[in-house]
């Protein structure tokens, strides 16, 4: 049990206080202030445990930085704006976004860096990998950054985000639990009592599943912060992450360690769990509280609306072939539809204050804003 403390500590509570919930325990095996995933080590690249976007190519970021221009053309141009990372891993994202922005001296006089990052490893790396910014600043978290007109930049932040699971039994919706089963092993249980009136918040297409089938959801809190800034200070937020477009049943509670995947109760906080994101959700959050939803779109659609295409062929004839050919694989992982790709998989959702029509790469292309 040594080398499992947070496994020896999740046991303790389980037997002082009852089974736990799948969004406790996901919060702890991220969370716990010593032994979290993310609290204690660097889990990105060949060494850690998975690859995000930015890890891939420059292109991913480089665009990411167009597109944070584009909108705040949009704006007005303002002479000063927040540009927000949420869970900036290495980064990686940011250094490529703002060498993309150098091309515009009046953007990039006007910006102010925020990232938002709870890992002191990897705040180390963030603040090495830009060293030499100026106007940059960490933050635990979003509500510790200062008002004013932003652009905000979440990519794979969400799937983090712990989640509520719900099993549907013979007599309703039951909160999903973690127990320990005869031999000392954790597994999945159920809560005694069904959830009252649980029904009634469900999507239409959720409420006719059938017996046994898992329900995900996530508190709204975090969307609704973010399209609370942007409708009341300026601005736009881009979320991209792996999910589903249409709110559905479905178990998706996953855990990645070495980059392939293992289950989520056998070792706690030495592996990633996340589980993914439902885009409707978010959107129907963020206009609830009266910001604008641009999209979901998939990454693929979003990348090739904002130009990867023309960004690969330019990188890719001054290129010697070998790095040709890696620009070339890099594309094809970002934009790709099949399973070795991000395309589809991935999802782009914009939210902005309401004057802000149409955006790049999430707005209809014939006329912008035609939702």
């Amino acid at each position: 049990m040594t080398d499992q403390p947070l496994l020896h500590e999740i046991k303790a509570l389980i037997k002082a206080s009852g089974p736990m919930p799948v969004w406790r325990y996901m919060e702890l095996c991220l969370m716990h202030p010593r032994y979290g995933y993310y609290v204690s080590r660097d889990p990105l690249g060949r060494e850690g445990d998975f690859t995000t976007a930015p890890e891939v190519s420059q292109m991913f970021g480089e665009l990411l930085g167009l597109w944070t221009a584009s909108v705040w053309k949009q704006m007005g141009s303002p002479q000063f704006l927040r540009l927000i990372e949420l869970g900036p891993g290495r980064g990686t994202m940011m250094a490529d976004a703002l060498r993309a922005l150098r091309v515009l001296p009046p953007l990039y006089q006007a910006l102010h860096i925020h990232m938002v990052e709870v890992n002191p490893v990897l705040r180390e790396r963030q603040s090495a990998t830009l060293a030499g910014v100026r106007n940059i600043s960490w933050h635990d978290s979003i509500d510790d950054v200062p008002e004013g007109p932003s652009v905000i930049l979440a990519n794979e932040y969400f799937d983090v985000l712990p989640i509520h699971q719900m099993v549907r039994l013979e007599n309703g919706w039951h909160e999903r639990v973690i127990e320990i089963d005869p031999n000392g092993k954790l597994q999945f249980g159920a809560a005694s009592e069904p959830t009252p009136r649980f029904e009634v918040l469900l999507p239409p297409l959720v409420r006719a599943a059938p017996v046994g089938a898992v329900f995900e959801w996530r508190p709204d809190g975090e969307i609704m912060k973010l399209a609370t800034r942007v409708r009341d200070q300026d601005g736009a937020a881009l979320i991209i992450d792996y999910g589903h477009l249409r709110s559905d049943a479905g178990d998706t509670f996953q855990a990645i360690a070495r980059h392939t995947f293992t289950d989520p109760l056998k070792a706690p906080g030495q592996a990633d769990v996340t589980a993914h994101v439902d885009f409707q959700a978010l959107a129907r959050a963020a206009e609830d509280v009266g910001a604008r939803v641009h999209g979901p779109v998939t990454q693929g659609d979003f990348l090739k609306r904002v130009g990867i295409d023309t960004r690969a062929a330019a990188l890719m004839q001054k290129a010697t072939p070998e790095v040709a050919t890696d620009i070339s694989v890099a594309l094809k992982r970002l934009t790709d539809t099949g399973r070795s790709g991000m395309g589809s998989m991935f999802k782009v959702l914009g939210i902005s204050e309401p004057r802000l029509t149409g955006i790049a790469g999430l707005s209809d292309l014939e006329h912008a804003g035609g939702h």
